[in-house]
């Protein structure tokens, strides 16, 4: 017999409850709780079972098939960096952004290009109708013979046309929008979302299908949902940007076959999305020339170096506490930094209000911005300016060293591409390679001795 059961659900983080709660216990949000009704059957057990009918079995490992080179590789190259050489077959991706910002564009452009590969995909659309994604296909120029259109949110009938298509890939277009027949909670609920990514793997790892989901995020910026979502998915891709800029970037929070740290860039025009292939002129093409408060890094993100300005502005506070912010930049290694400064380099800037941003709307956290950090905020406090063909890489210590970064090669070719006639880097970081001809490099061991160089 079947057993029905009642529960209160937080739409958030998946708390459940048999009772009503006004706030969430677990995560504190407030009326978030919904009652869901859920049919446990417990001779309902679902295993993997592939289209063909076939169970898997326990295999050696030794006995397991590999291709030589598994990945599927598409004509966007910023895309295949972010997922680490291509797409793997069979692998379960989670693509979350802001409204607008162009998830369904990028997937719709994906898909055609796929489809250009003879590759076959099923584009499920759960908010647009085949007329709607028509249209916009047509002003992307995306077209193919083996590219299928299928607005649907129903998981059965979804699942019937996967067994009856077959396809290499499928977009679901978005995971808030399906529904399980045999739910009964509220379409986008936790309990949906869960069953509904759960069904996609096992479609996706038992027949080696790729799937694509669409996931929407909250106002706090997280994907919306229960947390188990992206831990039962591959990779989790964030499409970042800004809605009144064109640019937007492509991040990879998790990913089980690549780096976490490669990020892709794109520019939003009227023809859809366009790859950024050298993303270092774009943040620097505003710069003004003569103006104080600015420095140049030479950051590095994933295996792209990357040309970025930082700017930061340095005015006397008119309360009693000193004001810090940040844009791009972490907060706590700006207050790191200014105490450095102030207790090394003997500048008072406990009274001085700071803002500091990284310019073009990107996010840098590794340790070697921190010397160009520094020179910035030197650079708005004095009223100084530093040459606009410098540029500076480095860790800054708390006793004012400047310690050695990775990668140290790259970073420098990055710069001397780009026309900067002078970099300034760790001094341990000089040997054991030989700098560009056109580009001169200036080992510093402290942050004194970097400041006299930068302003002398």
């Amino acid at each position: 017999m079947v057993k029905i059961k009642t529960q209160f659900v937080c739409q958030d983080c998946g708390y459940s409850s048999p009772r009503y709660l006004g706030r969430c216990p677990n995560c504190g949000a407030w009326n978030t709780l919904v009652e869901e009704v859920e049919k446990s059957n417990k001779t309902d057990k679902k295993t993997r079972v592939s289209f063909s009918g076939n169970s898997p079995k326990p295999q050696l490992i030794d006995e397991v098939n590999v291709q030589d080179n598994p990945r599927t590789t598409t004509a966007s190259v910023e895309l295949d960096r972010v997922l680490g050489g291509g797409i793997v077959p069979g692998s379960l991706i989670l693509i979350g952004g802001d409204p607008g910002i162009g998830k369904s564009t990028l997937l719709l452009q994906l898909s055609g290009q796929l489809a250009r590969q003879e590759l076959t995909v099923l584009y499920v659309s759960g908010e647009e109708s085949a007329m709607q994604i028509k249209l916009r296909a047509q002003r992307l120029g995306v077209k193919g013979q083996q590219f299928y259109l299928y607005p649907e949110t129903d998981m059965t009938s979804i699942h019937q046309y996967i067994d009856k298509l077959k396809p290499n890939f499928v977009v679901i277009d978005s995971v808030q929008t399906m529904q399980e027949p045999e739910m009964s909670s509220a379409v986008g609920s936790v309990a949906q979302i869960r069953e509904v990514t759960a069904e996609l793997m096992q479609i996706a790892k038992t027949n080696g299908i790729t799937i694509f989901i669409v996931g929407h995020v909250t106002k706090g910026g997280a994907i919306a949902g229960p947390k188990i979502l992206e831990h039962m998915v591959d990779t989790v891709l964030y499409f970042e940007g800004d809605l009144h800029h064109a640019y937007r970037i492509l991040r990879a929070v998790k990913n089980r076959f690549g780096s976490t740290n490669e990020i892709g860039i794109f520019e939003m025009k009227e023809g859809g999305l366009y790859e950024v292939q050298n993303p270092s002129e774009i943040f620097l093409e505003e710069r003004l020339s003569g103006a104080t408060g600015s420095a140049i890094v030479v950051s590095l993100e994933g295996t792209r170096p990357i040309l970025v300005e930082i700017q930061a502005l340095v005015t006397p506070t008119a309360f009693g506490n000193a004001k810090r912010t940040t844009t791009g930049l972490d907060h706590n290694r700006i207050s790191l930094i200014m105490a450095v400064l102030e207790k090394r380099a003997g500048l008072l800037l406990q009274n001085q209000d700071a803002y500091l941003k990284a310019a073009g709307g990107v996010k840098l956290d590794e340790p070697a911005i921190d010397l160009a950090i520094a020179v910035s905020i030197v650079s708005s406090y004095r009223d100084a300016q530093s040459q606009a063909t410098d540029c500076f890489i480095g860790e800054l210590g708390l006793t004012g060293e400047i310690r050695r970064v990775n990668r140290i090669e790259q970073r420098v070719a990055e710069a001397a591409k780009l026309g900067f006639k002078r970099v300034i880097l760790p001094k341990n970081n000089l040997a054991g390679w030989t700098p560009p001809r056109n580009i001169k490099v200036v080992g510093v061991s402290t942050l004194s001795e970097a400041l006299k160089v930068t302003f002398n």
